[in-house]
């Protein structure tokens, strides 16, 4: 970070408890450093005929009071968030040097990228709901696309509850670790589970007796 700039962080929020967790974790971050500033990033989905990006630019009406009630709900939202962080954290000492909303349009990943970018950020954070299957291709692909695209350091933050429909990974069976062990790793599999796996896995080994050939010994 050169000297004399503070430490921008850029975080994407959607209004779920994902980009919950991702804007406190930015503000967290940014508390513990000297001199930091949080861009905070809403994108508008492009449903409505935009023909420049610019708040300013000259709009039709109803693209105008749309534009200005998703503003005054992501200003809002900010507020309301970091008030919540500043009582959490009850220290001045722990506040950073400013916030700033942000609001764009069309494609989330590409103007979390752009915008930090723009401002030349240290770091992008972004939340993801760890959704599998069809969910994934719309939520998780957000922030696989801003890892690609960012031009700095990305964190991806997650809420710690585990999606029920993730399948769970069973821990090893005891009658197969019983049966590895006693062979010396030459038994793979104990006899319940010997069938399912042995026309499916394939073990090289170095022939030790015939090393100088190097020729692999399968053992199925």
């Amino acid at each position: 970070m050169e000297a004399g700039k503070n430490y921008v962080i850029v975080v994407g929020v959607d209004y779920s408890d994902a980009g919950d967790l991702a804007l406190d974790r930015a503000f967290e971050l940014a508390a513990e450093k000297t001199a930091a500033e949080v861009h905070i990033l809403h994108v508008m989905p492009a449903a409505m005929p935009l023909t420049a990006l610019d708040l300013n630019a000259i709009l039709p009406t109803q693209d105008g009071q749309a534009i200005e009630q998703a503003t005054r709900t992501l200003r809002e939202y900010a507020d309301r968030r970091l008030q919540l962080f500043q009582d959490r954290v009850l220290s001045p000492k722990r506040l950073f040097h400013r916030a700033v909303s942000h609001l764009r349009f069309d494609a989330p990943a590409q103007e979390l990228a752009q915008l930090a970018s723009d401002l030349e950020a240290d770091l992008v954070v972004v939340g993801t709901h760890g959704r599998r299957g069809a969910a994934r291709l719309i939520l998780g692909s957000v922030a696989e696309e801003v890892v690609r695209l960012a031009p700095c350091p990305v964190l991806v933050v997650r809420p710690k509850a585990i999606d029920e429909n993730v399948p769970k990974i069973e821990p090893p069976c005891p009658l197969c670790l019983e049966a590895r062990r006693a062979s010396g790793g030459t038994q793979m599999w104990c006899e319940q589970h010997s069938a399912r796996h042995r026309e499916r896995h394939y073990y090289h080994q170095t022939d030790r007796v015939g090393a100088d050939t190097n020729l692999p010994l399968v053992v199925r």
